[in-house]
């Protein structure tokens, strides 16, 4: 019984000593698991994630880069096509302008013409018209005188 006594006495010892932060052997072997699965997810897990975080940033950043470049050229370009249509522009509005006034020029010239033409045949017209009134003067005055003279005569028979 003595020994009974002993053994449950040893016991009582052991479960009063044990308790909630109990300080023997299990307590660094618990910080050594912790630190090797620390390491072990660090391995599996967290460099794959952060490789793969990484890629993507570097890969969206290259891509803001290019995006940002080509819109810089984009821009360049528009600025470009447009002083370039405006100059088009400019230059049609010259050549419409040139072509109006040579076209008025010839415009004017040919009614010039038209009008010198015009006098012309004007000038003609009375010239004839002249030439026929003369020749219808001078055929009368040779009438009158051939009537003049038979009158005379059929006068002078009488």
């Amino acid at each position: 019984m003595l020994t009974l006594q002993i053994l449950f006495s040893q016991i009582s010892e052991a479960e009063s000593s044990g308790g909630l932060f109990d300080f023997n052997a299990t307590l660094p072997l618990m910080a050594l698991q912790f630190l090797a699965l620390t390491v072990t997810l660090n391995f599996i897990f967290y460099k794959p994630v952060s490789n793969v975080l990484d890629a993507r940033e570097e890969y969206i950043r290259n891509s803001l880069t290019s995006a940002s470049a080509s819109l810089v050229k984009a821009n360049e370009l528009t600025k470009k096509y447009e002083s370039n249509l405006a100059e088009s522009r400019k230059k049609a509005q010259k050549i419409i302008k040139n072509a109006q006034e040579e076209a008025q020029l010839v415009v004017s010239e040919k009614i010039k013409e038209a009008q010198k033409d015009a006098e012309q045949l004007l000038i003609d017209a009375y010239q004839e018209l002249n030439i026929q009134k003369e020749q219808a003067l001078k055929s009368l005055e040779i009438q009158v005188g051939i009537l003049s003279e038979q009158i005379k005569g059929k006068l002078l028979e009488n």
